[in-house]
């Protein structure tokens, strides 16, 4: 996986600060992005959920036992809405542990790693990678939690398309989730 590179990646800190720092460019240079409202409303959520998400018991005595290092690799956007819901949690289940490294890549500055791991066709993220010590990969997961998937699914079969309607019940659904969906579904990848 030579493509993944820790030159070509931030870490957690890092990424915020930067998409921190395009959106305030963003505000005062082009503030008709069409792609700006949602980056505004992802720094709010982003801020909210760091302070917010818990690792449960469970997950975190998993973390505890790790007997491997992994890197994950997360491929992102500031203006993703479920980048926003997710990056958070992905960092504290980091937090949790010494044995896993987060590194986070911009999709539009990669498409050459995007389009190794499209989601039924599309460049949908965040898509998470992880690599073992030996830079092998062990899984890829992502875009969203399964029943976050099942839900969008649902809405586009039915309207052929996601509504507004759907967008609206998905976050719902990833406020009353809180994160525990996420960090199961990561954890169960690591053995």
């Amino acid at each position: 996986m030579e493509a993944l590179t820790i030159a070509t990646a931030f870490t957690y800190a890092a990424y915020r600060e930067k998409v921190s720092q395009d959106l305030q460019y963003k505000l005062t240079h082009t503030p008709d992005d069409a792609l700006l409202p949602y980056t505004q409303l992802n720094e709010t959520r982003m801020n909210r959920l760091d302070k917010t998400i818990v690792l449960t018991d469970e997950v975190r005595a998993k973390l505890q036992q790790l007997k491997q290092k992994y890197t994950f690799y997360v491929i992102s956007e500031g203006w993703c809405g479920d980048a926003a819901q997710l990056l958070p949690v992905i960092n504290k289940l980091v937090e949790g542990t010494d044995a896993i490294q987060l590194k986070i890549i911009f999709r539009d500055d990669n498409l050459d790693i995007m389009n190794q791991y499209l989601t039924n066709g599309s460049q949908s993220i965040p898509k998470l990678i992880i690599l073992d010590d030996k830079d092998d990969e062990v899984a890829v997961w992502g875009p969203r939690p399964v029943p976050a998937t099942e839900l969008i699914q649902e809405n586009k079969k039915q309207f052929g398309k996601v509504t507004d309607e759907g967008k609206a019940a998905l976050q719902v659904w990833y406020n009353k989730d809180k994160g525990e969906t996420t960090q199961k579904e990561i954890v169960a990848l690591l053995k």
